[in-house]
């Protein structure tokens, strides 16, 4: 799968997890995403392979990991929330 194809479906995969589960948790404030709103922050391909990174305009924390695996034609998807940043400054 070529890497435009592979970002389009990404992003097709991310709108649909977020227009129905976040919605799920948000009663108050229902969220309706378009692939415009769903950025990549980092892309890979190696060999048949891609995975990317993704995370979307809404400013709830989440972002995506998505793998494509080409030996078995199949894909990857995860969700994950950012819980957590800290700086930690280092010695010179």
């Amino acid at each position: 799968m070529d890497n435009d194809k592979f970002i389009e479906l990404c992003k097709k995969k991310v709108v649909d997890y977020t227009n129905t589960f976040m919605n799920l948790n948000s009663i108050d404030r229902p969220v309706h995403i378009s692939t415009g709103d769903v950025y990549v922050v980092w892309l890979n391909r190696t060999l048949q392979n891609n995975k990317a990174l993704l995370s979307t305009t809404v400013s709830n924390g989440m972002y995506y990991e998505v793998t494509y695996n080409g030996d078995k034609n199949e894909l990857y998807f995860d969700a994950y929330s950012h819980v957590h940043n800290r700086t930690f400054k280092l010695d010179e």
